[in-house]
């Protein structure tokens, strides 16, 4: 048993003052394997470094997803009432849900949607240019990931209308109320529509997909649509936003990529590694489990902690520092294991294609000014992205 069980809990308090906001686990991962957190009155072991996580990662059978709303950390029982699908599911049975829609997230792969999504950034960005000041996170990143998910979905762009007025909080409006029961209200609408008039979309799909040869529940399907909503809304928006911020900071990075393209890739997965707004993902133990010292009781949870993995210094030489050519990275902003994430292939293709329009089109980024969006718990203090960020642009050639 590790020395953790017998010295009080206050020993590994994480400062929620500290000044690193990007790594608040860095003093606690060299001192040991796990830290336990306090969320919504449940004390749960963080597992910090590298190779713990992608083990436990790997281990659905201690470490099991099967937890309708209680996989993220704070659980989301207060703003949805569909368990999420695959995400909240074990295998055998996740390969075979995830296979129902595996389809759609691979078509990021696809040309002709790499096409749509590099002229998407390439008509948002030229209106930046074109105005003197720009709100990045509203006027920016918001509409780039609501009119992608419309091919990622294969529906008319004139959805991503409404997805827009929805917002940085895809769960919860700025005063805290819950838009959960508006979404799965309108994804039942979407699946009705679908019903009377099929195509070859999304909703479409799964209203005819079976699973152990019946069709899915209405259950299952607002499940799904609840990940494709909310799964990648505000990952995507955080990271395309602190790319933008970096390259205003760090503009020899910026020129750097413009000098050879074939650079973006590698830089993107550096950005995915340090960037990464999703802190950490919980599991649950159906069954008491010593977890580095530390006792889960039966259905107890378990936070894999991906951000603190992501600097692990024991994997990543100096993991404080933006290595745009940093080979290898096994970063874990995806996940690892069975739950690997669904939209990687659409992360990549959307934050490549946004580098390598930034590198070609602008000379510039400068910031005006800033709110930045802090995540703040008892025991930690991570910053996740921006709630606003006004910049300007300048072209290339002016």
């Amino acid at each position: 048993m590790h020395a953790l069980s017998a010295l009080p809990a206050g020993r590994f308090h994480l400062n929620p003052s500290m000044s690193n906001y990007d790594d608040p686990f860095q003093e606690a991962r060299e001192k040991c394997p796990i830290h336990v957190g306090t969320f919504q009155g449940e004390r749960v072991p963080m597992i910090l470094r590298h190779k713990d996580v992608r083990e436990a990662a790997k281990d659905t059978t201690t470490f099991s997803s099967d937890a309708p709303r209680r996989i993220p950390i704070p659980s989301e029982e207060d703003v949805r009432t569909v368990r999420q699908y695959p995400l909240e599911v074990d295998p055998p049975v996740h390969a075979a849900y995830r296979k129902i829609v595996e389809p759609f997230f691979l078509r990021p792969k696809q040309p002709e949607i790499l096409a749509k999504i590099d002229g998407l950034i390439d008509s948002l960005l030229s209106k930046a240019l074109e105005a003197d000041t720009i709100d990045v996170v509203n006027d920016f990143a918001i509409p780039l990931q609501s009119y992608a998910l419309t091919y990622l979905l294969n529906v008319p762009e004139k959805e991503a209308e409404l997805w827009v007025s929805w917002g940085l909080h895809v769960f919860k409006d700025g005063d805290g109320k819950s838009k959960g029961p508006f979404m799965e209200e309108y994804s039942q609408q979407m699946f009705e529509v679908a019903a009377k008039k099929p195509g070859e979309d999304f909703f479409s799909a799964l209203n005819q997909a079976e699973f152990k040869g019946r069709l899915l529940t209405m259950e299952e399907k607002l499940g799904f649509a609840n990940i494709a909503f909310a799964g990648g809304r505000d990952t995507i928006i955080h990271t395309a936003t602190r790319i933008i911020a970096h390259f205003a900071e760090n503009p020899q990075d910026l020129k750097w990529i413009s000098e050879d393209p074939k650079r973006v890739n590698l830089a993107s997965e550096e950005f995915f590694r340090l960037f990464i707004p999703l802190t950490h993902i919980g599991r649950v133990c159906p069954v008491k489990t010593d977890v580095h010292g530390f006792e889960v009781p039966p259905e107890g949870r378990v936070s894999l902690c991906w951000s603190s993995a992501n600097r692990d210094p024991e994997v990543f030489d100096e993991p404080n520092t933006t290595k745009l050519d940093r080979r290898p990275n096994p970063h874990v902003a995806f996940g690892f294991g069975a739950h690997l994430c669904l939209g990687a292939h659409h992360a990549r293709a959307i934050m490549r294609g946004l580098i390598r329009a930034l590198a070609e089109q602008v000379s510039k980024i400068e910031i005006l000014a800033s709110m930045e969006l802090i995540e703040r718990e008892p025991d930690y203090t991570r910053m996740i992205g921006y709630e606003s960020l006004r910049v300007r642009f300048t072209k290339r050639g002016s």
